[in-house]
């Protein structure tokens, strides 16, 4: 217990800064093991997936998998992961997403980067280039035969959208795009200037970057 007590005094004194990852993840699990030292589970969790991102990043069977630690403690690891997501796209949607493009990464990289399998997500804005709404559209390969653009344009139409901002992530980690990523672009721009609906960027994510379409000049098709 005294032990326990140092680590929250030297956190609620220096915050995160004054922690090492394994003592972050060691004071969260306390709150979900009152009776157990939790130093060793934190220092094996972060071991096993290589960081603390990569154990914020498994998924709730992988966590439930480890030995000691259970569904109760999955459930805190993962929750703590989706309220940073939650709080990102809280802020996000407050911007103006073409003067704010920082505010898309950090919650598409929180949200997606992790993922063992491509997601492509939808950001649906309004005049302002404010978020109306975001969502999932597919989760696995993302390839033209999934990602169906009449979807996307009938789903930004009844979110009343004036702007898309397209968002995918790369599991191998690298974020290059691939040349189906660049036609599932364009298929979808082509789409929507029909409806006078405009899509302001394409981000991909992985686990140590980003690549925005708009800064590589790909997004109205230049290579």
């Amino acid at each position: 217990m005294g032990h326990r007590e140092r680590l929250r005094k030297r956190f609620q004194k220096a915050g995160g800064e004054g922690l090492q990852d394994y003592e972050l993840l060691e004071l969260l699990l306390t709150y979900a093991l009152p009776r157990r030292d939790a130093k060793p589970l934190a220092k094996d969790l972060i071991g096993r997936f290589n960081s603390l991102a990569g154990v914020l990043d498994a998924s709730f069977e992988e966590l439930e998998g480890v030995y000691g630690l259970g569904s109760s403690t999955a459930t805190l690891v993962r929750l703590v992961k989706e309220v940073g997501a939650a709080y990102l796209a809280e802020r996000m949607g407050h911007r103006d997403l073409l003067i704010s493009p920082q505010a898309v990464v950090d919650f598409a990289r929180l949200k997606l980067a992790g993922s063992p399998h491509e997601t492509f997500l939808v950001i649906y804005l309004n005049t302002k280039n404010e978020v109306i709404d975001y969502e999932i559209i597919h989760e696995g390969t993302v390839d033209r035969a999934v990602v169906y653009p009449r979807r996307i344009i009938e789903a930004a139409l009844s979110h009343h959208a004036a702007g898309l901002l397209l968002v995918h992530n790369h599991p191998s980690g690298h974020t290059e795009p691939s040349e189906e990523d660049k036609h599932i672009t364009q298929a979808i721009t082509q789409a929507a200037a029909t409806v006078d609906i405009r899509v302001i960027d394409h981000i991909v994510v992985g686990k140590d970057g980003y690549l925005s379409f708009v800064e590589k000049g790909l997004l109205s098709g230049e290579t």
